[in-house]
């Protein structure tokens, strides 16, 4: 009896089928971190790679119901991280790892930033449909804010010239990648609104991992846009990519080339509005034609022949001369009145005929003043002389003349009563022709 007849046998099936049994009923699912090679992207969506770090790999492979829904495109050479389970390929008997997800091994971070940024901005109201205004269905200029080597711009400029290519476009270049892109990006669009040429701006760019999107999750992109007088259109990445800038701008677009079909005018509706255009032209052009065939029908009732309508101008040229003759020889008449008059007015009042009168009214003046001026002076004389008098009589000096006099010290001050006074002291005596220098002897009080 041959070996392969006995009852403890396995086929090579049964025992990988077994050795499966046991890795994937023993291991869970497990977070699994590593650098992605030997990539392959089968055309049925399935992915295949080795997952590998710096002393062991392991085959990987994950299948197109969960390779569709990836944010992440995986590339060789990328550190990720997998959530993943094990199992074995029983046509090989291979060991390897059915990935459920996989992320970027820093995506980790970052979407823990991304979920931050998103709830303060939703607290704030930016993500508001209330705040966003209409995109224009038939802009007069289209602004791009987007890299000018990038996929984006071609994607955009190819739709615009095959759908609106009479619209002109206007590219706000920066980087859409990188540390610094986010600052550009956002100075781009402040450019953009101080230019203000354009009526809509499409910010984006092509797809790219967690890390090559970040500059429009970044905050100050967000402002840029939330800040902006012209509507936003974001278009970044593919349709399974979402930023912060979606959520803030106006409008979202899945690709850069749906946001390009999204702000060209649609050309049955632009036909549609032309042609309502051109039959209301139309209809006021035949308006106006009827208006003014009427006021022609009307003008050609009223004319007559030019010859007879000249001999009635010449009629009225020649009322028109008679009557300006006549007025013109009654104003020389009235004028040649007006100046015969002023000349006998002037004769009257010619200088030499009253210089005459003045001169004697002027001596008979000058008389009369030298008359007033001796009398006032007279009578100033008088007055004066009168105050003089009086005021003799009142007079310090009139009063001395009569025995009385003024004593006072030697430092010129009166003395009012005898006992300013001092026995031996010098004092002067006023009287009323003149001053005696005295020396008071004893002093005696007035009732002694």
């Amino acid at each position: 009896m041959a070996d392969t007849d006995r009852p403890d046998v396995l086929s090579v099936s049964q025992f990988n089928r077994r050795v499966q049994g046991l890795i994937e009923g023993s291991i869970p699912l497990s977070w699994i971190e590593g650098e992605i090679s030997n990539l392959v992207a089968a055309a049925s969506g399935h992915l295949y790679f080795t997952l590998k770090d710096d002393e062991s790999q392991v085959r990987a492979a994950m299948f197109r119901g969960r390779s569709r829904f990836l944010g992440t495109r995986p590339r060789n050479g990328m550190l990720v991280r997998v959530r993943a389970r094990p199992s074995l390929y029983l046509a090989r008997g291979e060991y390897q790892l059915i990935v459920e997800h996989l992320e970027d091994a820093g995506q980790g971070s970052l979407q823990r930033a991304y979920e931050a940024l998103k709830a303060r901005l939703a607290t704030e109201g930016l993500f508001d449909a209330g705040r966003k205004r209409p995109i224009p269905r038939f802009p007069r200029a289209i602004g791009i804010v987007t890299s000018p080597t990038g996929a984006a711009i071609h994607d955009i400029l190819t739709v615009l010239r095959r759908r609106a290519p009479w619209i002109p476009l206007v590219l706000y270049p920066t980087l859409v990648q990188g540390r610094e892109a986010a600052l550009g990006i956002a100075s781009a669009i402040a450019a953009a609104n101080r230019r203000a040429e354009v009526d809509v701006l499409i910010v984006g760019r092509g797809g790219g991992s967690l890390e090559d999107l970040w500059p429009f999750n970044e905050e100050m992109v967000a402002r840029a846009i939330v800040a902006s007088d012209i509507p936003v259109i974001s278009a970044v990445g593919h349709e399974t990519d979402v930023t912060i800038s979606d959520f803030v701008a106006d409008l979202r677009a899945p690709t850069p080339s749906a946001a390009a079909e999204r702000v060209a005018p649609p050309r049955d509706e632009l036909l549609a509005r032309i042609e309502a255009s051109l039959r209301a032209l139309d209809r006021h052009l035949r308006g106006v034609l009827q208006e003014q065939a009427a006021r022609l029908a009307l003008a050609r009732k009223g004319l007559v022949r030019p010859d007879r309508r000249l001999r009635e101008y010449g009629q009225a040229f020649d009322e028109l001369d008679l009557r300006a003759r006549r007025a013109l020889r009654a104003r020389l008449a009235e004028e040649t009145t007006r100046l015969a008059d002023l000349s006998r007015r002037l004769h009257q009042a010619s200088p030499d005929r009253a210089l005459p009168a003045r001169a004697e009214q002027a001596d008979a003046l000058r008389a009369r003043l030298a008359r007033a001026l001796s009398a006032r002076v007279a009578r100033q004389r008088l007055a004066l002389e009168a105050a003089g008098a009086r005021l003799h009589t009142v007079s310090p000096l009139a009063t001395l003349s009569r025995g009385y006099a003024i004593v006072s010290d030697a430092s010129g001050t009166v003395l009012r009563s005898a006992a300013e006074a001092s026995v031996g002291q010098r004092i002067s005596a006023r009287l009323g022709d003149g001053t005696l220098d005295c020396r008071v002897e004893a002093i005696q009080a007035s009732g002694d």
